[in-house]
Order: C-alpha cells, then structure tokens, then sequence
C-alpha cells in the first residue's frame, strides 16, 4: 500500500545530529529495533513515535512529514 505521506527530512539524520544516535535510542528505550527500520526504510510510524520525535527534535508534526498527491 502506498501512502501519500511522506518524510520531509530524513528522520535519523535529524536525531543524531540532535545527539540521539540509534544506539541512544534503543539503550535509553525511546525507539525500539523495528521502529528504527521503519524510519531507515521511510515507512510512517505511529503517532505516538511522531510524538517522541517531535518532543527530542523540539518541532511539530508538519516538520516531519507532507501530504503528495499521488
């Protein structure tokens, strides 16, 4: 199934510059292995994981994510 939401920015990218490495995310249990490659592979995660990423980014949903017309 395609979604037409889409990443704006690359989520990991983002995180590890803010200091949160994948190793730091699974170690302080913010993110676990499956979420991790959801976001490596670009797939939408569920809200409760865009909320934590907005909460460690410090940014609101729409800086993660768009809406494309297919």
């Amino acid at each position: 199934l395609k979604m037409p939401i889409h990443y704006k920015v690359d989520v990991l990218e983002a995180l590890k510059r803010a200091g949160y490495s994948t190793y730091r995310l699974r170690q302080e249990k913010l993110m676990g292995e499956r979420v991790i490659q959801q976001l490596r592979n670009g797939e939408i995660v569920s809200w409760k994981t865009i909320d934590t990423i907005c909460t460690l980014l410090k940014c609101q949903p729409g800086d993660l994510v768009e809406h494309r017309e297919e």
